[in-house]
């Protein structure tokens, strides 16, 4: 069903030059005279991937952020075409990879039922034969005829999904989908991901979420740096993964959404070690600021191999200095058990987005102590551990 040789996609960094008039195309030669002497940059998102998926399978697609794994479903979904290679593609093909995309918020739901499954490639007569069943699914019937703009995100992510995931397509592409939604709606999601598996159509989903994937998926392909760097069962692909990244020390700077701010590295305690059960976790952060920024908001997110997140730690640093700081993270009483665990990081300052990325940085806690039995009521607390907050201390070294 779906046949990628060698596939490969460049896009060129920093401005693209664009001339509205030839005003502006004159003045553009004026400030560059001789912009051929300018070195193009370029980034490779996709380089060489290969691979056959046969009619009825489920395959994941799993990697790190930046991996290539949303260039992949892009070129497989035609919105953009590949720099180089070929892909060759049997049936119709459905995308989910911006839920709600085509909504309008002045229209109704009951219009937007419509106007959306037509821009998925349905026809009025089978939008009208599923109207029940999406209506049902997404639980709006009570709002069917109110605007949009008055639903909740939840309401509008449930309506958006329900459209797309009644389409019967012969090749289904899914993207990040079940990562929206509360626990209840992501049930509902991974209910209807297995029907369509199990109705024979070939499918394509992208997680972070492991026990997803692992859930509806039986084969996994695994995207590293824009390389396809593991193809087989879906229980070998994910343990390669999630030890792929563990432990050690993120030396490599950060990119961020601000040109003052940088982040150096992050890394797991000062000598890169992790602790036993029950012992408090500490990170570092190296950042580099260009002038003093104040009410700066860090939050912490401890993942297990699952992709199921446990705790959240947040605080505010009143102000940061210019020049190079390191920020010393200690999350206490944690009771977390001994495994696998990845931390996520976001940074704002206000409603602006400086910095997030899941996946950061994988660690294992080890088993020492775990067999005292003056420790075991704390394994027992990790029933109600899932989404816990624990506030965490913060200081600056």
């Amino acid at each position: 069903m779906i046949r990628s040789e060698g596939i490969g996609k460049r896009y060129r960094l920093g401005d693209t030059l664009r001339h509205d008039t030839l005003r502006d195309a004159i003045a553009q030669r004026l400030r560059r005279p001789r912009p051929a002497q300018t070195p193009e940059r370029s980034f490779w998102a996709l380089k060489d991937v290969s691979f056959e998926i046969a009619e009825g399978e489920v395959v994941g697609v799993v990697g790190r952020n930046g991996a290539g794994k949303s260039t992949l479903l892009k070129l497989l979904s035609r919105i953009t075409s590949p720099t180089e290679g070929r892909i060759l593609l049997r049936g119709r093909v459905a995308s989910l990879l911006e839920v709600g995309t085509g909504f309008h918020p002045e229209l109704s739901g009951r219009e937007n039922i419509f106007m959306n499954g037509a821009i998925l490639g349905m026809t009025r007569r089978e939008i009208q034969s599923r109207f029940d069943a999406i209506v049902d699914f997404a639980e709006v019937e009570r709002f069917l005829d109110t605007p949009i703009k008055r639903y909740s995100s939840g309401m509008h992510v449930r309506l958006a999904f329900a459209v797309a995931a009644h389409l019967e397509p012969e090749i289904l592409l899914v993207d990040e989908v079940l990562a929206v939604g509360d626990a209840e709606f992501q049930k509902k999601c991974l209910g209807r991901m297995d029907d369509v598996a199990r109705s024979g159509r070939t499918v394509l989903l992208v997680s972070h979420n492991m026990a997803a994937i692992q859930q509806v998926t039986s084969r996994c392909l695994m995207l590293e740096r824009g390389r396809l760097v593991g193809d087989g069962a879906t229980p070998e692909v994910v343990a390669a993964y999630l030890s792929s990244a563990a432990g050690g020390t993120l030396a490599t700077d950060l990119t961020t959404n601000h040109p003052d701010f940088h982040i150096h590295s992050v890394r797991f305690d000062e000598q890169g070690q992790a602790p036993g059960f029950n012992q408090p976790l500490r990170f570092e952060l190296d950042l580099s600021l260009g002038y003093p920024f104040k009410s700066v908001g860090f939050g912490l997110g401890i993942y297990n191999s699952l992709g199921v997140r446990l705790l959240t730690s947040r605080c505010v640093v009143d102000e940061i200095e210019p020049g190079k700081t390191t920020l010393s993270i200690r999350v206490a009483d944690h009771h977390l058990p001994p495994g696998q665990y990845a931390l996520s990081l976001g940074i704002a300052r206000g409603t602006q987005k400086i910095y997030y990325a899941e996946n950061l940085l994988r660690f294992e806690l080890s088993d020492l102590g775990v067999h005292d039995p003056l420790i075991q009521p704390y394994l027992a607390r990790q029933r109600d551990q899932i989404g816990a907050f624990i506030p965490g201390h913060w200081e600056k070294r």
